[in-house]
């Protein structure tokens, strides 16, 4: 068979038509025909190889709603119609320590959707049936994609470290992750601080979950917050003023990033020791924690605000989110 994709051909490249035979169904496979396919800052990255693993021609493509096309003769959790979504893992080993622990998103061979094989730009795309996912009725495929990467890398991080309804939690950037953390913090029932340097998002965070507003440009107010916050997360790649948001933790409180900070970031360790705080960082979640998000979404009512261009604009769609004009993702067409 033959699936008909968008591929860059270089670093950075146009994407342009590309076809390409995905040989035989492997016996735990999926084959999803896909619908609609969100744009994330990893696409971009991947595509300019800023990661430095990026295979060309490739295929962009890891928030996935879509229809099963076909099962391998092992599948028995899908079936051919079903309404299913695919996130960044496309597989994991299922025999390490990390996979029989539940935690296959630390699997140290897991396979990325997008990583040295062809992602969602395309008509179809396959995967290891334990990341392919059915999508709650509730939810709307045109908007779940990025649910199954932006949601779950923000939802994560709930569970992983127990943060509870009665704390005080900081979300720095409202963006493509950030906005949707605003959403989750607030259903999860906490006090939720969102950070923004930017004056026209203020209101509009309230509106997305946010108790309280604070310009993490202004140093009086970042101060009057100190030792005040549970758990900060970072949704940001770009390197802030990091000591400001430590000192803003409470006792035994966590700087949390899920956002892609290339820099080195520089910390002194007293003030960790002192106070019994923590620094970490967290990929996505398991196949269950990402299904626990979608049911725990579609309870709520909770989706990302997007913006959706034709597959046939996929070029137009990328300059759109590298120019930072998505409010807040964008998603494909098929």
């Amino acid at each position: 068979m033959t699936i008909r994709a968008y591929a860059a051909r270089q670093s950075k490249g146009e994407l342009t038509p590309f076809e390409f035979d995905p040989g035989p169904l492997g016996d735990e496979q999926v084959e999803i025909a896909v619908s609609h396919c969100g744009i994330c800052h990893s696409d971009l990255s991947m595509l300019d190889n800023e990661w430095g693993m990026t295979t060309y021609p490739f295929v962009p493509g890891h928030e996935v709603v879509g229809t099963v096309a076909a099962v391998g003769g092992r599948v028995t959790s899908v079936k051919p119609g079903d309404r299913v979504g695919l996130g960044w893992y496309s597989r994991s080993c299922m025999g390490c320590r990390q996979c029989m622990s539940g935690d296959h998103n630390l699997c140290p061979t897991a396979e990325a959707t997008i990583v040295g094989r062809h992602g969602g730009f395309a008509d179809k795309v396959r995967a290891h049936a334990a990341w392919v996912l059915p999508v709650p009725p509730a939810l709307d495929p045109a908007k779940a994609g990025p649910l199954f990467c932006g949601g779950v890398t923000v939802f994560n991080p709930l569970l992983q470290f127990d943060v509870r309804p009665t704390q005080r939690v900081g979300v720095v950037g409202i963006g493509g992750l950030g906005h949707l953390a605003l959403k989750f913090f607030n259903k999860w029932g906490c006090e939720v601080i969102a950070f923004s340097s930017s004056a026209g998002k203020m209101d509009e965070a309230k509106q997305l979950g946010a108790h309280r507003v604070v310009n993490s440009k202004d140093d009086a107010a970042m101060a009057g917050l100190a030792g005040s916050l549970d758990f900060i997360l970072v949704t940001v790649n770009a390197s802030l003023n990091w000591p400001t948001y430590i000192n803003a933790l409470a006792p035994k409180g966590r700087l949390h990033f899920v956002g892609a900070v290339l820099k080195p970031i520089p910390v002194a360790v007293f003030p960790l020791i002192a106070s019994q705080k923590s620094i970490s960082g967290s990929p996505l979640g398991s196949p269950v924690t990402t299904s626990d998000m979608l049911a725990f979404s579609a309870r709520h009512g909770i989706e990302p605000v997007t913006e959706t261009f034709p597959l046939a604009k996929v070029n137009d769609a990328i300059a759109h989110l590298r120019a930072g004009k998505a409010r807040y993702r964008v998603v494909l067409a098929m």
